[in-house]
């Protein structure tokens, strides 16, 4: 895999903080276990960059979008009482499998993170956990939903919309299944090569953030789309509007 010059990711930069539009695939920290050492992640990039780098928040490995880095240990400190405050606003995009009609839907259901990436939903032991979903645009067979968490948990989003029976594309953990040129293209003649999935990941990306800067001022930074999303909405308007 070609790995990303960290300059080329930067989506806003001041004294105090770097917003970077993080690729799938790259991990945000060091990942736990023998098998991530020596693996580029997001945290190494940025701190070749700037010495004193610091994640302020994480996105899972296949998830792509917006990420702040706090460059010095004050903007860290302020960042992670705004998150503890719930007072970062966070916008994910999603494409799921099906046809859902979400307005500001709610749910409220509590998350345990039983360790080694597993996580469920779980009313006694887990921890509170709310998202607000909205269908964004309609397809035959899918749906693009904007989706806020107000926490933080773990695979928040993801579970979140299983339990809706909403599984995001290509999310396998949850039961969200790949889309292939073939579900959505008629007529569409299949080679004796195995077809490829039009997006070889789950279809999630961290869209917007908005916190405040140490000078107290609204930071709201948008993160493009990477290519294979958009790719895998453009065939969607193609062939399954």
């Amino acid at each position: 895999m070609k790995y990303p010059h960290f300059k080329d990711l930067i989506l806003f930069e001041n004294q105090d903080y770097i917003v970077v539009n993080k690729p799938p695939f790259v991990a945000s920290l060091d990942e736990r276990g023998a098998s991530g050492a020596g693996e580029i992640n997001i945290l190494r990039l940025a701190k070749q960059y700037t010495g004193d780098a610091q994640i302020c928040h994480r996105l899972d490995k296949e998830t792509s979008g917006a990420m702040v880095i706090a460059k010095n240990p004050e903007a860290y400190r302020s960042l992670s009482i705004q998150f503890e405050k719930r007072k970062v606003n966070k916008t994910y995009h999603a494409i799921v499998d099906g046809q859902f009609q979400f307005e500001n839907l709610l749910v409220d259901l509590p998350i345990l993170n039983e360790g080694n990436k597993n996580v469920t939903i779980d009313r006694i032991e887990g921890k509170r956990a709310e998202t607000y979903f909205n269908s964004l645009k309609y397809y035959k067979h899918y749906t693009l939903v904007e989706c806020k968490p107000i926490t933080g948990r773990m695979h928040q989003i993801r579970i979140h919309l299983a339990t809706q029976r909403a599984a995001i594309c290509g999310d396998t953990m949850y039961r969200g299944k790949p889309v292939y040129l073939s579900n959505i293209k008629r007529g569409y003649k299949l080679t004796d090569e195995e077809e490829q999935p039009i997006m070889k990941r789950f279809a999630l990306h961290a869209r917007k953030i908005v916190f405040k800067g140490i000078d107290g001022k609204d930071i709201e930074i948008e993160a493009p789309y990477p290519k294979d999303f958009a790719t895998l909405l453009k065939l969607l308007d193609k062939f399954d509007a």
